[in-house]
């Protein structure tokens, strides 16, 4: 069983910055996409950012040079440094991770249980 855990939600004020983290824990081989999604109400969710196992980055347009995702493969933990926030940024924020839980194992999409980030003055 691999659980997604999430952390570092909140308020902030425009400008402001807010960092999130998710760890995987559980039997875990590996793990190749560590991702963020937002998700406003009413809407399906939105694609933030993403870094694969090699720590190469993909982001939103909407957050390219305010936004920055990494990764700590032996803690099986991804961030998410959100800086120069805007309204626009306001969400609950869920982390994606693609895991096999042995060499054999086929690929499992799981999703943590989300934050809510909150920007607003």
């Amino acid at each position: 069983q691999v659980q997604l855990t999430e952390s570092g939600g909140g308020l902030a004020q425009p400008g402001g910055s807010l960092r999130l983290s998710c760890a995987a824990s559980g039997t875990i081989f590996d793990i190749t996409t560590m991702a963020w999604y937002r998700q406003t109400p009413g809407k399906q969710p939105d694609f933030v950012a993403s870094i694969s196992r090699l720590h190469r980055t993909n982001y939103a347009d909407s957050v390219k040079g305010r936004f920055s995702i990494s990764r700590d493969n032996a803690e099986n933990t991804v961030y998410l440094q959100m800086d120069s926030l805007k309204p626009e940024d306001t969400g609950v924020y869920s982390c994606f991770c693609d895991v096999r839980v042995s060499e054999l194992a086929s690929r499992l999409d799981l999703w943590g249980q989300g934050t809510q980030v909150t920007v607003s003055s």
